[in-house]
């Protein structure tokens, strides 16, 4: 799913989203020769009963005054905000990134096909009452919400960005037809800072196990993100049997990102990417929903991170040793006056030790591990 118009969401020069990275990351896509893999799509962008379908009117008005008008503002809308400084065409470009996630949902319904990525989209922090952390529209859940409508009766969110996937849960928060699954950094270090902690598992009445939260310490890196991944999201996804999988891969838990304290490589990164390829197929019967998220190093790791998120969605994986094109070098120069990544790799062959091996009681990740499964999973029937 791409459009041109996405670059227009843009907070400004001194704000760490910037657009580029998604210029860049079309860029990338299109010089590793992956588009002869794959069908472009457009997608109108989401209109008012869409956008409803998640968030009040009075915010979405509140958004359209905003975006006409950016001295216009309501920060009781979360507007106007150090993360979320209103900008003219605001609500024009937000909605259609919203649209795009909204078309693959659609297309993935219709049986037009079995995956769809939109790596412009993630915007999970949005509320239905307010922007949140650099998020206008929740596409993410836009999306689902559009899936439930459509009468598909189970859809798994899963949220591998460093931070917490705090707006889908809160929409589904009492829907037990989504399970919202979200590794990120615990949030007593990182923003939201109020959500996040295990023992938030869905509404008790309406929707026990309908959430789970893996909080990892500052400081996690391959294994032991690999590790904890792998120890929780499979069984719950087992057990749920969503008919589809949507997916976000935010690209700042990254060693080099500023903006969270995990201490991933690409490499790992990767292999969440391949790891969700395989849940779709595993447990979903193949259909699967791909968004991109937060991710602020815009040139070394946002573009060969959702280029590999596209490839592997289209079957066409790029082996990481594989050179960036020299073309694509010299637009990141034009465009940023940076040199970029020389390969598509940061070197490294992730490992990690499977949950079944045993637990270290001594280690902040199994302690992490252990206390989502001992809060989510007897909701759901499982052992811990």
């Amino acid at each position: 799913m791409w459009d041109d118009g996405v670059t227009r969401y843009d907070f400004g020069p001194e704000h760490p989203m910037k657009p580029v990275r998604l210029e860049l990351t079309m860029r990338l896509v299109e010089d590793l020769g992956l588009t002869r893999h794959l069908d472009l799509a457009g997608a109108r962008p989401a209109g008012e009963s869409t956008l409803r379908l998640i968030h009040r009117p009075d915010y979405i008005e509140a958004v359209r005054r905003a975006s006409a008008d950016p001295r216009d503002t309501d920060r009781w809308h979360g507007l106007e905000t150090e993360d979320n400084p209103a900008f003219a065409g605001m609500h024009e470009a937000a909605a259609l990134i919203a649209g795009l996630s909204v078309g693959g949902a659609e297309a993935l319904h219709s049986g037009a096909v079995t995956h769809a990525v939109n790596f412009t989209g993630g915007l999970h922090h949005a509320m239905p009452g307010s922007a949140a952390g650099f998020c206008v529209y929740n596409d993410a859940a836009l999306a689902i919400a559009r899936l439930l409508e459509l009468g598909v009766q189970r859809v798994a969110y899963v949220d591998l960005d460093a931070h917490h996937g705090d707006g889908v849960q809160e929409a589904f928060w009492d829907d037990p037809r989504v399970l919202t699954l979200s590794v990120h950094e615990h949030p007593r270090t990182l923003f939201p800072h109020i959500t996040g902690r295990p023992d938030e598992t869905g509404d008790p009445e309406k929707a026990p196990g309908s959430a789970a939260n893996l909080a990892l310490p500052a400081g996690t890196s391959d294994a032991g993100w690999l590790r904890a991944v792998h120890a929780v999201l499979p069984e719950l996804l087992a057990d749920f049997r969503p008919q589809v999988l949507v997916s976000q891969h935010g690209a700042d838990t990254h060693f080099e990102d500023l903006q969270a304290h995990l201490l991933l490589s690409l490499d790992a990164q990767r292999a969440g990417i391949e790891a969700a390829h395989d849940w779709a197929h595993r447990y979903a019967d193949g259909r699967w929903l791909a968004l991109g998220g937060g991710g602020y190093a815009v040139v070394d790791v946002v573009p060969r991170l959702w280029a590999h998120l596209t490839a592997v969605a289209a079957h066409a994986p790029v082996d990481p040793a594989t050179p960036v094109p020299d073309n694509w070098r010299q637009t990141v120069y034009a465009l940023t006056r940076e040199s970029g990544p020389w390969r598509m790799t940061d070197g490294r062959t992730p490992k990690w030790l499977d949950w079944e091996a045993g637990y270290d009681p001594a280690d902040p990740v199994d302690q992490a591990v252990l206390a989502t499964r001992r809060a989510a999973f007897p909701q759901r029937g499982l052992l811990p």
